[in-house]
């Protein structure tokens, strides 16, 4: 190999893959930034919708029996409308003979619409105090309301009660409403009704303030005369005596189109209007009232028959084509108008999204669920037919043998870049090795004296091959291409094998149809918490999900740590790909295709040394995701193939997809609606459920440790494993569906290594 030396007091050019590695590093922090504000919005989404439905922000408080001393009398004993005039309170009541509709608690789709269909029978105009979240959810509704002629007001945004509220919530309260009002049928109102409020005489001394601060920002606070109590359900004729004022005085009467069951309010409503017009009552809004009594008794009501006309017309109210019944009504303009639409439209995505990503994530919750189920099943099964007739106490039914033993040598090919640390070790581990074997280490360009290091060493059976860096499937290739037997085990160049390890993996070679043997690759450095968390990964990984694809002949991977294959099958599909990041899963899929078998050999151990630092994990996982996704993409004509290639498509690839990229996408979702089920909804019952998913994870994490003899103590570290590592591990794969659907590509990476992980110690530590 030839080394070029750069001239003294010039600065060095980057190399290929220092420019390629330049231009991923640029890349990448976008994509992260990207995934971060992906999941920022899906939350905000869920905190909009959580808002509007009350879950959150929500104070269910209502004051009763307060004092009132600290109230005028002139204003307890005065009319339903109170407005102030420079700080002054005024109060007026509605001319006799005289019903204001009014309700309260809308709109909703089902009960509003129903409710406007007998207004518009009878020609009768309300007055609906609406409240914003509401509105919000079911624009078109009030769209149509406010065109049918009918008068909105405020019922605050949340339905609270106010009087508990700070000046800043009541502020928003109204502001949020407005804006919801502008967004949904481009108005605005001066009209308010407060929640839980009834007639004039309750204001009390907590909630009189509030009237007045109201009062101050120019708004009519509107009470009751006649309260239909129809949300007790008391059936139609009650509601309609109710609802009747006495001695044919004027009154604003309450009912409701919102709160539950509202169809005996519809039955009743009907029946009411026709009572009251044959008793010679008019019936108009609470602007209409309020022009009737300021001497305007044009466009009051459909009945006077003028509409459009009067003071509330020239004073640019008349939305809707009634004038002054319309007259607290303005026309939404400027930052208002585009506010609210953006309000709506924010609501709309949150209506749809949330319920749909709750039956997603139901969903992939119970296919989760189903998996786990279905892994222990098949790891059982698995585990009990490989391991037939092992160990002491073996019951009859003879002894699994994948057949005659497979005694020839094999070669083991070591690719390696910059691996001083641990060059030693893996090879020293190898010659160990109770099967024949010779070593090909291929030298992918190293520059820190790797392949001195494996030619000092003076092992007879080790050939170090020496090429230009090219990246490790093009030093794989150049291994194969030498190996002088017909049987190659790959591993990496950081990797140590128990004596046995070879041995074992190319035993199943025995049988003619299988093409390739996984191994079983070991966290060595499990001492530090990240090695703890990946080696947990791991044997869950290996233990249940190898065999699981196994059994269904549609293992997705042979680990780049070990892996053993017949040298003309690998050729036989075009050697190792450089077309994706993971050469393992693009090789494995390749020879599926091919019509060979692939399987996981439990016993061939090997010992890898996992990334030590969180900077190092990300950048392996993301390497490891893109890839797969990468692999996938290349062979997704599998799914239409017919024989084993479309075995692998139909069975293999969806569950890769739906197990590994779709449901590890969505699952920090389901952290997001459990945390904010704990926080907002049910603390409670959202810990029970996160707990029972935890359990079942432990079970199958358990039942992998006990199938490979591993110690139970690092299970401990598991519930912090969940709420740590695992979200790490999503926001990788997040990272990773980001690159890919930007066209990104990435190169090869390589991980600092300690070469701490040595001579393996055996199964079980």
């Amino acid at each position: 190999m030839t080394t070029t030396t750069p001239a003294r007091g010039r600065r060095r050019a980057p190399s290929r893959m220092e420019r390629a590695a330049g231009r991923a590093a640029a890349f990448q922090k976008p994509r992260v930034i990207l995934a971060l504000l992906l999941l920022l919005a899906l939350t905000s989404v869920m905190l909009l919708d959580g808002y509007l439905r009350s879950e959150i922000g929500n104070d269910a408080r209502v004051r009763d029996g307060a004092a009132y001393d600290k109230v005028p009398s002139r204003i307890l004993d005065g009319g339903p409308l109170l407005t102030f005039d420079h700080g002054t309170a005024t109060t007026q009541s509605v001319p006799d003979r005289t019903i204001v509709l009014t309700f309260d608690d809308g709109p909703t789709a089902t009960w509003t619409p129903q409710v406007l269909k007998v207004l518009e029978e009878n020609d009768v105009d309300a007055t609906f105090f609406m409240v914003g979240s509401m509105i919000s959810r079911y624009p078109g509704v009030v769209k149509s309301l406010v065109k049918q002629g009918n008068e909105v007001g405020i019922h605050t945004f949340t339905h609270v009660d106010l009087s508990y509220q700070s000046a800043a919530r009541l502020q928003r309260e109204l502001k949020q409403t407005q804006l919801a009002l502008a967004g949904a049928a481009g108005v605005t109102t001066t009209l308010f009704r407060a929640p839980y409020s009834s007639e004039i005489d309750a204001v009390d001394n907590y909630s009189w303030p509030v009237y007045q601060e109201i009062g101050d920002l120019g708004y009519t606070s509107v009470f009751v005369d006649t309260d239909s109590d129809d949300w007790k359900k008391p059936g139609v004729s009650k509601i309609v005596r109710w609802a009747t004022p006495k001695k044919n005085k004027g009154a604003i009467v309450l009912m409701h189109d919102a709160g539950g069951d509202r169809s005996q309010t519809v039955s009743a409503l009907g029946t009411y209007i026709k009572k009251m017009k044959a008793k010679g009552y008019t019936f108009t809004t609470v602007s209409g009232a309020q022009a009737m009594l300021n001497g305007n008794r044009s466009g009051v009501s459909r009945q006077s028959g003028s509409a459009g006309a009067g003071a509330g017309a020239s004073a640019g109210a008349g939305i809707g084509g009634t004038g002054a019944a319309q007259a607290a009504q303005h026309q939404a303009a400027g930052a208002t108008l585009y506010e609210g639409r953006a309000l709506v439209y924010a609501v709309a995505v949150a209506e749809w999204v949330v319920p749909a990503l709750s039956w997603f994530l139901l969903v992939v919750g119970i296919a989760v669920m189903g998996r786990f189920g279905m892994m222990l099943v098949l790891a059982r099964r698995h585990h009990r037919q490989r391991n037939r007739g092992r160990g002491k106490g073996a019951r009859g039914g003879g002894r699994f043998s994948w057949g005659p033993a497979v005694t020839r040598p094999v070669s083991v090919i070591v690719p390696a870049y910059n691996e001083k640390e641990c060059i030693a070790n893996t090879l020293r581990s190898l010659a160990k090795s109770t099967h024949p074997i010779e070593i090909v280490v291929v030298d992918d360009g190293s520059d820190d004296n790797t392949s001195e290091i494996a030619e000092s060493l003076g092992m007879p059976n080790v050939r170090v091959v020496r090429q230009e860096n090219a990246g490790k499937p093009a030093a794989l290739n150049n291994g194969v291409r030498t190996a002088r037997h017909d049987i190659v085990v790959m591993m990496d160049g950081d990797t140590v094998f128990e004596p046995d390890a070879v041995h074992q993996l190319v035993q199943p070679f025995a049988d003619p149809e299988i093409g390739a043997v996984a191994g079983n690759a070991k966290v060595g450095n499990r001492t530090t918490l990240i090695g703890a968390w990946q080696h947990i990964e791991y044997v869950m990984g290996f233990n249940l999900d190898r065999r699981m694809y196994d059994l269904l002949r549609c293992m997705p991977t042979i680990p780049g740590a070990i892996g053993a294959f017949r040298r003309d099958a690998v050729l036989g599909v075009g050697g190792m790909s450089e077309d994706t990041l993971a050469e393992d899963t693009d090789i494995t899929i390749a020879l599926h295709r091919a019509g060979w078998r692939v399987v996981y050999q439990e016993h061939a151990r090997a010992w890898t040394e996992a990334p030590g630092s969180l900077r190092q994990l990300w950048s392996q996982r993301y390497r490891w995701s893109y890839g797969t996704m990468q692999a996938l993409w290349k062979h997704r004509k599998s799914l239409t193939d017919k024989g084993p290639s479309g075995r692998f498509g139909r069975v293999g690839m969806p569950l890769v997809v739906l197990f590994q990229i779709v449901t590890p996408v969505f699952a920090p979702l389901i952290d997001v609606f459990t945390g904010y089920s704990m926080v907002f909804v049910d603390f409670r019952a959202a810990l029970l459920a996160w707990l029972a998913v935890l359990a079942v994870q432990l079970v199958c994490a358990a039942y992998a440790f006990r199938l490979d003899r591993e110690k139970y103590r690092y299970l401990a570290m598991l519930p912090l494993q969940q709420l740590a590592y695992r979200q790490m591990m999503y926001l990788v794969l997040i990272h990773s569906c980001v690159t890919a659907l930007t066209g990104g590509r990435l190169r090869w990476q390589k991980l600092k290594r300690t070469g701490e992980v040595g001579t393996p110690a055996g199964a079980g530590r």
